[in-house]
């Protein structure tokens, strides 16, 4: 028997207990043993709910209770969380959790905690919501040398997207829905600043590698600054905008780039079909070519069945340890100033001629956007790019790079 405790009882840690008590037959098919929830920790009651007996306020009944030998941890932020987390691997109890955030910036230390007490920390929920994404890289391609991912990582930006593209709407109008459906925060910058994405490419990065690719270094842009003239251009152009993770192995078996930024892809390619909170996640392998994962990338269900799946894998394996190939080494970024992108720029019109001498291959896009006029760069190395826009200053009116395939 395999008693589970759940820190947190908002969003997807209610999903985790319903997928647990709704699924349960299954749940303790595919672990070996019978497994229930023991415990739910939060500071709230909640009269009326069919599982209030199970609250506790005082995360000590859960680290001193011998039987509870798993624990999902569905808090979010890294505050609590890592306390408990911690404390909870020390005990030797396996932990499953979704919070990207604090697997991005603690990850290999709790890995190294986990295994030194004979027990798992398991993360497959805090990527790529529902979708099987950490599992697959770390054992259905264990054989392959990863050389890239790209993928669309973040719900909220792409239903943005979807909606500015598909009905013409304008950015705030559609992030206003996309808070009105509980699809954004009522504080969305982590979303649409592209910080969220940021965390979820840094961790499949660092899966990658085996080295750790800390978020906070990464180049980062959201998709606050695209409009729907963005969109009549892109249109025009046979593309669609989508804003992306991206990291590609280097040379060296330590070096990686990787970053996030709105891009402009071809509307023929897989990831532009990947529309409203869906995403898609592509991994590249030396062997296998390209394989392509898409689900729902958050949402209560989704999510925590993703957390509940570690649950029965942690459940497999009471009182030994889940390898994760992660080390805490810092893995060498590649300077992101260095790389080369080509750029669909817009201008005032006036500026069109200024542009065009100033940058290689200029190509001119016509969309009738009135006032304005659109640019398709050749290819141009980021620190040159930036030079042309301070040198151009307000006659550039928006900027996003454009996707080409190796």
């Amino acid at each position: 028997m395999v008693k589970v405790a759940v820190l947190g009882y908002g969003t997807v840690g209610s999903g985790v207990v319903q997928v647990i008590k709704d699924n349960q037959k299954y749940v303790s098919k595919k672990s070996g043993t019978d497994v229930d929830v023991k415990y739910i920790l939060d500071l709230r009651d909640f009269p009326g709910d069919p599982y209030e007996n199970l609250v506790t306020h005082e995360f000590d009944d859960i680290l001193n209770d011998p039987e509870v030998s798993v624990v999902c941890e569905t808090m979010g932020g890294v505050g609590a969380a890592y306390k408990f987390s911690k404390a909870c691997l020390e005990a030797g109890k396996s932990v499953c959790t979704s919070n990207k955030e604090l697997v991005a910036k603690n990850g290999p230390e709790l890995l190294e905690i986990a295994k030194e007490h004979n027990c798992s920390y398991l993360f497959e929920a805090s990527v790529g919501g529902g979708i099987p994404i950490i599992r697959p890289i770390m054992d259905a391609l264990a054989a392959e040398k990863i050389e890239s991912i790209l993928g669309i990582l973040n719900g909220t930006t792409n239903y943005i997207l979807t909606k500015m593209k598909d009905e013409g709407a304008d950015f705030d109008d559609v992030l206003k829905q996309a808070q009105d459906l509980g699809y954004a925060e009522r504080n969305p910058e982590a979303d649409i600043e592209g910080h969220d994405a940021c965390r979820k490419i840094a961790i499949l990065s660092s899966l990658m590698l085996g080295q750790t690719v800390d978020s906070e270094k990464l180049h980062t842009e959201g998709i606050s600054k695209i409009t729907g003239a963005d969109f009549t251009y892109a249109k025009a152009m046979g593309k669609s905008i989508k804003l992306l993770g991206v990291s590609e192995a280097g040379e060296n078996e330590d070096e990686v780039l990787a970053f996030v930024a709105p891009f402009m892809i071809d509307e023929s390619h897989p990831l532009a079909m990947v529309n409203d909170v869906f995403n898609g996640i592509f991994v590249t392998g030396n062997m296998v070519g390209n394989t392509m994962y898409y689900g729902k990338g958050a949402g209560k269900l989704p999510t925590a069945s993703a957390v509940v799946a570690d649950v029965i894998d942690a459940a497999r394996h009471v009182g030994k340890n889940v390898p994760c190939y992660w080390e805490g080494k810092e893995a060498k970024l590649l300077d992101f100033n260095e790389v080369s992108h080509s750029f669909f720029v817009r201008v005032k019109a006036e500026a069109l001629g200024e542009i065009k001498s100033l940058v290689p291959g200029g190509e001119v896009v016509n969309a009738d956007v009135p006032g304005q006029a659109g640019i398709l760069t050749g290819e141009i190395k980021e620190k040159d790019f930036a030079a042309i826009e301070s040198k151009l200053g307000e006659k550039i009116l928006g900027k996003i790079r454009v996707y080409k395939e190796n």
